[in-house]
């Protein structure tokens, strides 16, 4: 786990120039790579790449990149990890085309596929997760590629004007910013698509100008640039639609054969995870993913693992004495960290700078709270649960959504609206004490979304885009007029074979944007701020790819999701240290806008300094800010997603 930052000139300096200015693109993401520090340049093709490690498999000087291939034809700069790196070196020998090795390092197998299959061919027999800058200095082309889920960022885009102009590149906004022409304005559609969805989703990113690379992406970029020339459009190299279509063609042909295929490649995606070179862990809520994870891992580690849980002072959001419970049946080494509005005020004024673009999931607070501790506690590796929900089944809005949907659709709309306008007239609270012996987590919150939700609607799959948009018409809140919108991954078709089961399509999305957009985002950012590189074994593809063989009855039964990794987590863990309501990482910001953060939050919200800063219109803004004060009504993520907004603008604008 490292970070990366490069630059093509398009009208190439002196080599000196070229050194400092990468240099110091480099210095902007020291944390994400704080054990060494390199730089390598062509001046004849204005190309300079710097990259920041975190050194985790061969400790050694040999593992420094930017690093040359044994030929001398490629150069790489490497974020991420090759899992199953031995087998590719095995691989290579037995073919005859593995150099003369200098040490053992992932990098180096990655550098040597690359030179024995080429680029495309590597990545499809490597596990991983990684983003790459490879200069092929033979063909002379720059290439970028994401892994297959989009678990490592990549920032790239022309920046400058002029003779100043020159194709910029990084693992974060931070790194282009560090370029001293970068002139690049905010991008009024990305904002708009940050408030629809709590996040800017790929490929936008908050500057015109500049993408992220999405998700089982490459683009190969012909040196040297042309100035004026576009650049070319990303393609993708693995597809999640292929590996849906393939499972639903080839399902399990019994459940007894669907679990031991799927234990057997979550064990193997552990083991594989847990091969470092430094201090290994897992972080452990005390629900499914998590448990299973640390399970697999205890069971195949001859000393205690090291787990890492977040909890908080306020009651009812409280999970840490559950995965207590977990941790002393599977006998781990275990530590707890409660988080209190005065941690979370302490660190709201470095968000934006943890996460370089606007990013409004607020479990980014106890995310990077766990991850900074687990660092300070000894740790550079930790393993996740994430995944899991998007896979198996995990999310509530699979259960609920879809029956919702079809206990309503004949409704007209009208009829709709007047049943949310009664909901949400009892306030969070009351729909909290009824539903507190239900199996459901925050009922008011959930409830008052739902009826945010019911009025334009027209099918299920409206329902879903619905729960997952924040501010329904974002243009609409924005000064001036509304910028034309991308279309983003749940705007894609899905595969035909999903047509007719909703909560499969609700699945598949997620993966295709939730996921990368907002948990990865959220866990990359969280993690390299505190020098921690985070894995996520449910993202082996080939636990994907097992998941999606099997039938929706094994994820989802009974109303409860994530049926047949219950069954395997039951083998390590008793059932009662499991069955509980989902909570997810869930924080109490709403109580805290009302109390110990409203002061930081009234003077973001200012309606004089946001007419000014000419992006935001005050008045809705100030209209849900006064109900949500009231208790009556529960606008946190609405209130949170602008306050996200705000603080990033104040920093960076």
């Amino acid at each position: 786990m490292c970070g990366i930052a490069g630059l093509v000139q398009a009208h190439p300096k002196s080599p000196d120039q070229l050194q400092s200015i990468a240099v110091n693109m480099g210095a902007a993401i020291a944390y994400r790579g704080p054990d060494a520090a390199g730089v390598w340049l062509n001046a004849q093709l204005g190309f300079a790449v710097a990259h920041q490690r975190l050194a985790i498999l061969d400790l050694t000087p040999a593992g420094h990149q930017p690093m040359h291939s044994a030929s001398g034809r490629y150069v790489i700069a490497f974020n991420g990890e090759i899992y199953n790196h031995q087998q590719l070196r095995r691989s290579l020998e037995r073919s005859g085309q593995a150099p003369s090795w200098h040490g053992h390092s992932d990098t180096e197998t990655l550098l040597a596929a690359i030179e024995a299959w080429g680029l495309e061919a590597t990545l499809r027999q490597a596990t991983g997760m990684w983003a790459l800058a490879l200069l092929d200095r033979q063909e002379r082309q720059l290439h970028f590629a994401c892994d297959r889920f989009g678990e490592k960022p990549l920032y790239w885009g022309l920046s400058g004007s002029g003779q100043e102009q020159a194709l910029v590149f990084g693992s974060e906004l931070s790194a282009l910013r560090a370029f001293p022409a970068f002139n690049n304005s905010i991008d009024r559609a990305a904002l708009a698509q940050f408030l629809r969805f709590c996040v800017v989703p790929a490929p936008l990113s908050i500057y015109a100008g500049i993408a992220k690379l999405p998700a089982g992406h490459l683009v190969s970029i012909p040196l040297p640039l042309v100035p004026g020339a576009p650049l070319p459009a990303s393609q993708p190299w693995w597809n999640l639609s292929a590996v849906i279509e393939a499972g639903n063609a080839a399902p399990f042909s019994s459940e007894p054969e669907a679990l031991v295929a799927l234990e057997s490649s979550l064990s193997h995606a552990v083991a594989e995870q847990a091969i470092a070179d430094v201090p290994l862990g897992a972080f452990l809520s005390g629900g499914i993913d998590s448990s299973l994870i640390t399970a697999l891992l205890q069971a195949q580690s001859s000393r205690p693992v090291r787990t890492f849980t977040i909890g908080f002072a306020e009651a009812g959001f409280n999970e840490a004495p559950y995965a207590r419970a977990v941790a002393e049946h599977l006998g781990t080494e275990h530590s707890e960290i409660t988080l209190s509005s005065g941690n979370a005020q302490a660190l709201i004024p470095q968000l934006p700078q943890l996460y370089c673009e606007p990013f409004a999931d607020s479990s980014q607070l106890p995310t990077h709270l766990v991850c900074r501790s687990a660092r300070q506690a000894g740790l550079t590796v930790a393993l996740s649960g994430d995944g899991g929900d998007e896979l198996f089944g995990g999310y509530n809005r699979y259960f609920w959504g879809p029956r919702i949907w079809n206990r309503l659709a004949w409704l007209p709309g009208p009829l709709r609206l007047s049943l949310g306008l009664a909901i949400t007239a009892l306030p969070p609270p009351a729909w909290d004490a009824i539903g507190r012996p239900l199996p459901i987590g925050q009922l008011g919150h959930k409830a008052h979304k739902l009826a945010a939700r019911l009025r334009d609607v027209r099918s299920s799959d409206d329902l879903y885009r619905s729960l997952v948009s924040e501010w329904p018409d974002p243009a609409a809140l924005l000064q001036g007029e509304p910028p034309e919108l991308e279309t983003t991954a749940i705007d894609q078709p899905l595969p035909a074979c999903l047509a007719s089961d909703p909560v499969a399509r609700m699945m598949a999305w997620d993966s295709l944007s939730y996921l990368p957009n907002d948990i990865l985002v959220k866990v990359d950012r969280a993690a390299m701020a505190a020098s921690l590189e985070t894995r996520a074994p449910f993202l082996d593809h080939r636990v994907a790819e097992a998941a999606w063989r099997l039938p929706m009855s094994m994820k989802i039964r009974g109303g409860e999701g994530k049926w047949a990794l219950r069954q395997i987590l039951y083998k390590y863990v008793p059932r009662e240290l499991i069955e509980r309501p989902k909570a997810g990482f869930a924080m109490p910001i709403g109580q805290w806008l009302r109390g110990p953060l409203r002061s930081w939050a009234e003077t973001l919200l200012e309606p004089g300094q946001m007419q000014r800063q000419g992006y935001l219109r005050p008045e809705p803004i100030q209209m849900l800010w006064r109900q949500h004060l009231s208790g009556r009504y529960n606008h946190t993520t609405k209130l949170w997603t602008v306050l996200m907004w705000q603080a990033w603008l104040e920093q960076w604008g």
